[in-house]
Protein backbone atom coordinates (compact mmCIF):
# COMPACT_ATOMS: atom_id res chain seq x y z
CA UNK A 1 0.00 0.00 0.00
CA UNK A 2 1.39 3.37 -0.96
CA UNK A 3 1.12 6.51 1.02
CA UNK A 4 -1.60 7.79 -1.27
CA UNK A 5 -3.85 4.89 -0.30
CA UNK A 6 -3.83 5.79 3.41
CA UNK A 7 -6.83 7.95 4.32
CA UNK A 8 -5.85 11.26 5.78
CA UNK A 9 -7.29 12.43 9.10
CA UNK A 10 -8.84 15.45 7.45
CA UNK A 11 -10.73 13.24 5.01
CA UNK A 12 -11.99 11.03 7.80
CA UNK A 13 -13.21 14.01 9.79
CA UNK A 14 -14.97 15.53 6.79
CA UNK A 15 -16.69 12.21 6.05
CA UNK A 16 -17.93 12.01 9.61
CA UNK A 17 -19.27 15.54 9.41
CA UNK A 18 -21.16 14.75 6.21
CA UNK A 19 -22.61 11.52 7.63
CA UNK A 20 -23.81 13.41 10.70
CA UNK A 21 -25.51 16.11 8.66
CA UNK A 22 -27.46 13.74 6.41
CA UNK A 23 -29.81 12.33 9.08
CA UNK A 24 -30.71 15.89 10.09
CA UNK A 25 -31.77 16.71 6.54
CA UNK A 26 -33.74 13.47 6.29
CA UNK A 27 -35.49 14.08 9.59
CA UNK A 28 -36.34 17.62 8.59
CA UNK A 29 -37.73 16.46 5.25
CA UNK A 30 -39.82 13.74 6.93
CA UNK A 31 -41.16 16.26 9.44
CA UNK A 32 -42.16 18.59 6.63
CA UNK A 33 -43.93 15.77 4.80
CA UNK A 34 -45.77 14.72 7.97
CA UNK A 35 -46.86 18.27 8.71
CA UNK A 36 -48.05 18.84 5.16
CA UNK A 37 -49.98 15.54 5.12
CA UNK A 38 -51.55 16.30 8.51
CA UNK A 39 -52.52 19.78 7.37
CA UNK A 40 -54.12 18.38 4.24
CA UNK A 41 -56.11 15.86 6.27
CA UNK A 42 -57.34 18.58 8.63
CA UNK A 43 -58.41 20.72 5.68
CA UNK A 44 -60.35 17.80 4.17
CA UNK A 45 -61.93 16.99 7.55
CA UNK A 46 -63.10 20.58 7.88
CA UNK A 47 -64.51 20.61 4.35
CA UNK A 48 -66.48 17.42 4.96
CA UNK A 49 -67.40 18.17 8.56
CA UNK A 50 -68.64 21.75 8.18
CA UNK A 51 -71.89 20.81 6.33
CA UNK A 52 -72.59 18.09 8.88
CA UNK A 53 -71.97 20.53 11.74
CA UNK A 54 -74.30 23.09 10.12
CA UNK A 55 -76.92 20.36 9.65
CA UNK A 56 -76.79 19.23 13.31
CA UNK A 57 -76.81 22.76 14.72
CA UNK A 58 -79.69 23.73 12.43
CA UNK A 59 -81.78 20.94 13.95
CA UNK A 60 -81.49 22.77 17.29
CA UNK A 61 -82.92 25.99 15.87
CA UNK A 62 -86.61 26.96 15.99
CA UNK A 63 -88.41 26.92 12.66
CA UNK A 64 -88.50 30.72 12.59
CA UNK A 65 -84.68 30.99 12.82
CA UNK A 66 -83.77 28.57 10.03
CA UNK A 67 -84.18 31.10 7.23
CA UNK A 68 -83.55 34.30 9.16
CA UNK A 69 -81.12 36.79 7.65
CA UNK A 70 -78.22 36.91 8.22
CA UNK A 71 -77.69 33.17 8.56
CA UNK A 72 -75.99 32.04 11.74
CA UNK A 73 -74.18 28.83 12.49
CA UNK A 74 -74.82 28.69 16.24
CA UNK A 75 -78.50 28.80 17.29
CA UNK A 76 -79.40 31.77 19.49
CA UNK A 77 -82.27 29.96 21.20
CA UNK A 78 -81.47 26.22 21.00
CA UNK A 79 -84.45 23.94 21.41
CA UNK A 80 -85.30 20.25 21.14
CA UNK A 81 -88.84 20.85 19.94
CA UNK A 82 -87.96 19.60 16.44
CA UNK A 83 -86.78 16.26 17.83
CA UNK A 84 -89.84 15.86 20.03
CA UNK A 85 -92.22 16.78 17.21
CA UNK A 86 -90.47 14.37 14.85
CA UNK A 87 -90.68 11.50 17.33
CA UNK A 88 -94.35 12.18 18.11
CA UNK A 89 -95.52 12.87 14.53
CA UNK A 90 -94.40 9.48 13.23
CA UNK A 91 -94.21 6.01 14.70
CA UNK A 92 -90.44 6.20 15.01
CA UNK A 93 -90.14 3.52 17.65
CA UNK A 94 -91.73 0.97 15.30
CA UNK A 95 -89.65 2.25 12.38
CA UNK A 96 -86.47 1.79 14.40
CA UNK A 97 -87.40 -1.77 15.35
CA UNK A 98 -88.25 -2.69 11.75
CA UNK A 99 -85.05 -1.17 10.41
CA UNK A 100 -82.95 -2.82 13.11
CA UNK A 101 -84.39 -6.24 12.26
CA UNK A 102 -83.69 -5.78 8.56
CA UNK A 103 -80.18 -4.39 9.09
CA UNK A 104 -79.00 -6.98 11.63
CA UNK A 105 -80.23 -10.02 9.69
CA UNK A 106 -78.99 -8.67 6.35
CA UNK A 107 -75.57 -7.79 7.80
CA UNK A 108 -75.06 -11.24 9.32
CA UNK A 109 -76.06 -13.01 6.11
CA UNK A 110 -74.04 -10.64 3.93
CA UNK A 111 -70.84 -11.14 5.93
CA UNK A 112 -71.26 -14.93 6.03
CA UNK A 113 -72.08 -15.38 2.34
CA UNK A 114 -69.39 -12.93 1.21
CA UNK A 115 -66.77 -14.65 3.37
CA UNK A 116 -67.57 -18.09 1.92
CA UNK A 117 -67.70 -16.77 -1.63
CA UNK A 118 -64.47 -14.80 -1.31
CA UNK A 119 -62.61 -17.82 0.11
CA UNK A 120 -63.77 -20.06 -2.73
CA UNK A 121 -62.83 -17.48 -5.37
CA UNK A 122 -59.38 -16.93 -3.85
CA UNK A 123 -58.21 -20.41 -2.86
CA UNK A 124 -59.73 -22.73 -5.46
CA UNK A 125 -58.26 -22.75 -8.95
CA UNK A 126 -61.12 -23.28 -11.37
CA UNK A 127 -61.89 -21.46 -14.60
CA UNK A 128 -65.61 -21.51 -13.90
CA UNK A 129 -65.02 -19.77 -10.60
CA UNK A 130 -63.04 -17.09 -12.41
CA UNK A 131 -65.88 -16.62 -14.90
CA UNK A 132 -68.33 -16.45 -12.00
CA UNK A 133 -66.21 -13.77 -10.34
CA UNK A 134 -66.26 -11.70 -13.53
CA UNK A 135 -70.04 -11.99 -13.62
CA UNK A 136 -70.20 -10.76 -10.02
CA UNK A 137 -68.01 -7.78 -10.85
CA UNK A 138 -70.12 -7.04 -13.93
CA UNK A 139 -73.11 -6.37 -11.68
CA UNK A 140 -71.33 -3.29 -10.29
CA UNK A 141 -71.37 -1.73 -13.76
CA UNK A 142 -75.16 -1.72 -13.91
CA UNK A 143 -77.11 1.14 -12.34
CA UNK A 144 -79.31 0.07 -9.46
CA UNK A 145 -82.36 1.52 -11.24
CA UNK A 146 -81.90 -0.98 -14.09
CA UNK A 147 -82.07 -3.93 -11.68
CA UNK A 148 -85.10 -2.75 -9.72
CA UNK A 149 -87.73 -4.04 -12.18
CA UNK A 150 -86.41 -7.63 -12.56
CA UNK A 151 -85.70 -7.90 -8.83
CA UNK A 152 -89.21 -6.73 -8.02
CA UNK A 153 -90.76 -9.28 -10.40
CA UNK A 154 -88.70 -12.12 -8.95
CA UNK A 155 -89.51 -11.21 -5.34
CA UNK A 156 -93.21 -10.77 -6.13
CA UNK A 157 -93.41 -14.11 -7.93
CA UNK A 158 -91.79 -15.78 -4.92
CA UNK A 159 -94.56 -14.44 -2.70
CA UNK A 160 -92.25 -12.20 -0.65
CA UNK A 161 -93.96 -8.89 -1.42
CA UNK A 162 -94.73 -6.70 1.60
CA UNK A 163 -92.45 -8.71 3.89
CA UNK A 164 -89.07 -8.24 5.51
CA UNK A 165 -87.75 -11.28 3.64
CA UNK A 166 -88.36 -9.46 0.36
CA UNK A 167 -86.04 -6.67 1.54
CA UNK A 168 -83.39 -8.90 3.08
CA UNK A 169 -82.79 -11.65 0.51
CA UNK A 170 -81.95 -9.47 -2.54
CA UNK A 171 -79.39 -7.56 -0.47
CA UNK A 172 -77.50 -10.55 0.94
CA UNK A 173 -74.97 -11.11 -1.85
CA UNK A 174 -73.01 -7.99 -2.75
CA UNK A 175 -70.21 -7.68 -5.27
CA UNK A 176 -68.32 -5.35 -2.93
CA UNK A 177 -68.29 -7.90 -0.12
CA UNK A 178 -67.15 -10.75 -2.37
CA UNK A 179 -64.40 -8.60 -3.82
CA UNK A 180 -63.17 -7.48 -0.38
CA UNK A 181 -62.90 -11.04 0.96
CA UNK A 182 -61.36 -12.39 -2.23
CA UNK A 183 -58.63 -9.76 -2.23
CA UNK A 184 -57.92 -10.40 1.44
CA UNK A 185 -57.74 -14.18 1.12
CA UNK A 186 -55.36 -13.80 -1.82
CA UNK A 187 -52.89 -12.19 0.58
CA UNK A 188 -53.04 -15.18 2.95
CA UNK A 189 -50.07 -17.47 2.19
CA UNK A 190 -51.00 -20.78 0.60
CA UNK A 191 -48.40 -22.44 2.85
CA UNK A 192 -50.71 -21.84 5.80
CA UNK A 193 -53.50 -23.79 4.12
CA UNK A 194 -51.16 -26.55 2.97
CA UNK A 195 -49.71 -26.94 6.48
CA UNK A 196 -53.22 -27.38 7.87
CA UNK A 197 -54.02 -29.98 5.21
CA UNK A 198 -50.85 -31.90 6.01
CA UNK A 199 -51.89 -31.95 9.67
CA UNK A 200 -55.15 -33.61 8.62
CA UNK A 201 -57.51 -30.64 8.80
CA UNK A 202 -60.54 -30.73 6.52
CA UNK A 203 -61.59 -27.90 4.25
CA UNK A 204 -64.43 -26.79 6.50
CA UNK A 205 -62.15 -26.84 9.53
CA UNK A 206 -59.52 -24.80 7.67
CA UNK A 207 -62.10 -22.23 6.73
CA UNK A 208 -63.71 -21.92 10.17
CA UNK A 209 -60.60 -22.19 12.37
CA UNK A 210 -58.00 -20.38 10.25
CA UNK A 211 -59.53 -18.20 7.56
CA UNK A 212 -62.48 -16.80 9.48
CA UNK A 213 -60.38 -15.57 12.46
CA UNK A 214 -57.84 -14.01 10.09
CA UNK A 215 -60.57 -12.18 8.18
CA UNK A 216 -62.02 -10.55 11.28
CA UNK A 217 -60.98 -7.00 10.25
CA UNK A 218 -62.63 -7.42 6.83
CA UNK A 219 -65.73 -8.90 8.44
CA UNK A 220 -66.12 -5.93 10.76
CA UNK A 221 -65.50 -3.45 7.95
CA UNK A 222 -68.09 -5.09 5.72
CA UNK A 223 -70.51 -5.33 8.65
CA UNK A 224 -70.29 -1.58 9.22
CA UNK A 225 -70.75 -0.85 5.52
CA UNK A 226 -73.61 -3.32 5.12
CA UNK A 227 -75.45 -1.96 8.15
CA UNK A 228 -75.04 1.56 6.79
CA UNK A 229 -76.30 0.56 3.33
CA UNK A 230 -79.40 -1.12 4.67
CA UNK A 231 -80.14 1.62 7.21
CA UNK A 232 -80.02 4.31 4.52
CA UNK A 233 -81.86 2.25 1.90
CA UNK A 234 -85.00 4.00 0.69
CA UNK A 235 -86.00 3.00 -2.85
CA UNK A 236 -86.20 -0.79 -2.38
CA UNK A 237 -88.21 -0.76 0.90
CA UNK A 238 -90.52 1.86 -0.66
CA UNK A 239 -91.25 -0.52 -3.56
CA UNK A 240 -91.61 -3.65 -1.43
CA UNK A 241 -93.66 -2.42 1.53
CA UNK A 242 -97.19 -1.03 1.63
CA UNK A 243 -98.01 -1.75 5.26
CA UNK A 244 -97.27 1.30 7.49
CA UNK A 245 -96.45 -1.02 10.40
CA UNK A 246 -93.52 -2.43 8.40
CA UNK A 247 -92.03 0.85 7.18
CA UNK A 248 -88.35 1.55 7.78
CA UNK A 249 -86.79 4.73 9.12
CA UNK A 250 -86.13 6.33 5.73
CA UNK A 251 -89.74 5.84 4.62
CA UNK A 252 -90.86 7.28 7.96
CA UNK A 253 -88.75 10.39 7.40
CA UNK A 254 -90.23 10.80 3.93
CA UNK A 255 -93.73 10.62 5.37
CA UNK A 256 -93.00 13.79 7.35
CA UNK A 257 -92.57 15.78 4.15
CA UNK A 258 -95.91 17.28 3.14
CA UNK A 259 -97.22 17.87 -0.34
CA UNK A 260 -97.61 21.65 0.05
CA UNK A 261 -95.19 22.68 2.77
CA UNK A 262 -92.27 21.21 4.68
CA UNK A 263 -91.67 21.63 8.39
CA UNK A 264 -87.90 21.90 8.20
CA UNK A 265 -87.41 21.84 11.95
CA UNK A 266 -89.19 18.50 12.25
CA UNK A 267 -87.46 17.10 9.17
CA UNK A 268 -84.00 18.05 10.45
CA UNK A 269 -84.76 16.56 13.85
CA UNK A 270 -85.91 13.28 12.31
CA UNK A 271 -82.82 13.14 10.10
CA UNK A 272 -80.48 13.64 13.05
CA UNK A 273 -82.31 10.94 15.01
CA UNK A 274 -81.79 8.52 12.12
CA UNK A 275 -78.03 9.24 12.18
CA UNK A 276 -77.51 8.32 15.83
CA UNK A 277 -77.37 4.48 15.43
CA UNK A 278 -74.85 4.73 12.56
CA UNK A 279 -72.57 7.04 14.52
CA UNK A 280 -72.79 4.82 17.61
CA UNK A 281 -71.94 1.66 15.66
CA UNK A 282 -68.95 3.32 14.00
CA UNK A 283 -67.59 4.65 17.29
CA UNK A 284 -67.92 1.24 18.95
CA UNK A 285 -66.38 -0.90 16.20
CA UNK A 286 -63.84 1.42 14.61
CA UNK A 287 -61.05 0.27 16.94
CA UNK A 288 -61.54 -3.32 15.76
CA UNK A 289 -60.94 -2.43 12.12
CA UNK A 290 -57.22 -3.09 11.89
CA UNK A 291 -54.81 -5.15 9.83
CA UNK A 292 -54.61 -8.85 10.57
CA UNK A 293 -51.44 -10.87 11.09
CA UNK A 294 -51.71 -13.21 8.12
CA UNK A 295 -48.30 -14.73 8.82
CA UNK A 296 -49.38 -16.15 12.17
CA UNK A 297 -48.58 -19.84 12.45
CA UNK A 298 -45.85 -19.83 9.80
CA UNK A 299 -42.16 -20.41 10.45
CA UNK A 300 -39.33 -18.91 8.45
Amino acid sequence: MTTTDIPRPADVDSGRRISKKRPRKTATGGLRQAVSATTLLWIMACLYGFPVLWFVLSSLKPASDLFSYPLTLVPHNPTLSGFKAAWDSANFSQYFVNTAIVCVITTILTVGVSCCTGYALAKYDNRWLKAFFLCILATTMLPSEVMLAPEFLVVRNLGLYNSFAGIILPAVLTATGCFMFRQFFLTVPDELVEAARIDGARELSIFLRIMVPLSRPIMLTLAILSFQWRWNDYIWPLLMLNDPNKFTVQIGIQSIVGAQNINWSVLLGASVISMIPLIAIFLVFQRYVMSADINAGLKD
